[in-house]
């Protein structure tokens, strides 16, 4: 390598930098409508109004559930986020695992089940009733006005377990939280 020009050098970086630019272009992100099992995706979509089923799918990515549409997942493993906004209902259950968050917001219902979410679930203005029902949280659960009815119940959060300005307040309890408890969630 003493021999190498800058030139060459040069030439040797843009090369590298071109070839893994290309693999992070060549990311795909699948459009889903309809009910899949046990396939991977480098990302995927529920475009708006559709809805989406997923049973033991792997998603290397980011899961994106747009406006007005509903995603049903069941023992899947995402490496990245679970992301809704404006969605109509989102549903993580059975034994799912999403290595990030699970993030629904202005959005109807959503349910996370019996799954293990390394990041944070948050609930944020949410019409629709709201669940994290016995998962394992490696972050904090923030619950903050929704206004369809909130239970959460039987999680382990690492975390902090935070809701305000729900209407009405929160029920559940049985919760295991490494952080605090706090505002409406206190006695929870």
């Amino acid at each position: 390598m003493k021999n190498v020009t800058l030139t060459s050098k040069a030439q040797l970086i843009i090369g590298l930098l071109s070839v893994l630019w290309g693999f992070s272009a060549m990311a795909e992100e699948f459009v889903c409508r309809g009910s899949f099992g046990a396939k991977t995706f480098d990302n995927v979509r529920v475009p708006q109004n559709a809805t989406c089923n997923l049973t033991g799918t792997r998603v290397k990515g980011t899961i994106i559930v747009q406006n007005n549409a509903t995603l049903t997942a069941r023992k899947i493993v995402v490496i990245g986020n679970v992301q809704a906004e404006n969605a109509k209902q989102v549903n993580v259950l059975e034994k799912s695992r999403v290595g990030g968050s699970v993030q629904v917001k202005l959005g109807g219902g959503a349910n996370v089940y019996d799954s293990f979410v390394d990041s944070d679930i948050q609930y944020d203005t949410n019409g629709a009733y709201v669940r994290a029902l016995r998962n394992d949280v490696g972050g904090n659960v923030q619950v903050i006005s929704n206004s369809g009815g909130v239970e959460i119940r039987r999680n382990v959060i690492d975390g902090n377990l935070q809701c305000k300005q729900n209407f009405p307040a929160p029920i559940g309890g049985n919760n295991v939280v490494g952080g605090s408890k706090e505002d409406q969630c206190k006695r929870l």
